[in-house]
């Protein structure tokens, strides 16, 4: 049902204006979903999630591969101080050659006894060696996709800085012929059109094209239309389906 015409009702002209201001909102939304859902901006935000998810494996890796360079390092200083104390036995044994046979019996007991430790320190230093080999071949792995992913989301912030760029200058625009024509409008109707346009997901008028609403696109009843049609040039009509301003086609030059 139409609603009841508001004191001071406006001109038919501003119906045409009514629906240029629409017109424009509609494409200041389409701009701003644009920017929003660009393909390049929602790649790089899935590279960044990617990128992060990168490094936290290389994190882990780089930990992993720190113990044991920690666990080598302290098995060296260990194989060093065997050797070493090898070395003060064996210069030892040389000049007690002349010596108690017990005394070059208990030399040489701790240099075998060393000789032993010695090979035990360096199969744990191979075997730590050859832990670290992959570890080292992953992290050069993630490190050359890290390099890569890094250039992309260069290739991919200058992509979308120049996108938006563009998109920004045409939402200026916009926005500025936004604002004459709507000042262009009475206050009560614009004070109408706001309203329903924040409670009508940005639509607030819409087109009366034939018995359909262009708004929700639904059709209006047969009598309603009819009772439409009759109404003055200048009375606020509303749809009956959605609540949308509707605007006739014969205000705007059409049938």
């Amino acid at each position: 049902m139409s609603d009841p015409v508001e004191p001071g009702p406006p001109a038919e002209g501003a119906f045409a204006v009514l629906l240029g201001v629409q017109d424009l909102d509609t494409a200041i939304a389409q701009h701003q979903h644009r920017k929003a859902a660009l393909p390049e901006r929602k790649e790089l935000e899935d590279l960044a999630r990617r990128v992060a998810a990168l490094r936290r494996q290389a994190a882990q890796l780089t930990e992993q591969r720190d113990a044991l360079a920690t666990r080598l390092s302290h098995l060296e200083e260990q194989s060093d101080a065997v050797v070493a104390r090898r070395r003060t036995l064996e210069d030892r044994l040389y000049a007690a050659r002349g010596a108690a046979g017990r005394d070059l019996q208990a030399i040489e007991t701790e240099v075998a006894q060393l000789a032993g430790r010695l090979e035990q320190l360096e199969e744990d230093e191979l075997a730590v060696l050859e832990e670290q080999e992959p570890l080292e071949a992953e992290l050069a792995r993630h490190e050359s996709e890290l390099a890569g992913m890094a250039d992309r989301s260069a290739e991919l912030t200058a992509a979308v800085s120049g996108i938006d760029a563009d998109i920004d200058r045409d939402l200026v625009g916009l926005a500025e012929r936004r604002r004459r024509e709507a000042a262009r409008l009475p206050e009560a109707l614009a004070e109408r059109y706001e309203d329903l346009r924040s409670r009508l997901g940005g639509t607030g008028a819409a087109r009366l094209v034939g018995d359909r609403c262009d708004g929700c696109h639904l059709t209006l009843p047969a009598m309603e239309v009819d009772r439409i049609r009759h109404l003055a040039p200048d009375a606020v009509v509303t749809c009956d389906q959605c609540g949308r301003i509707l605007v006739r086609g014969s205000l705007l030059g059409g049938t």
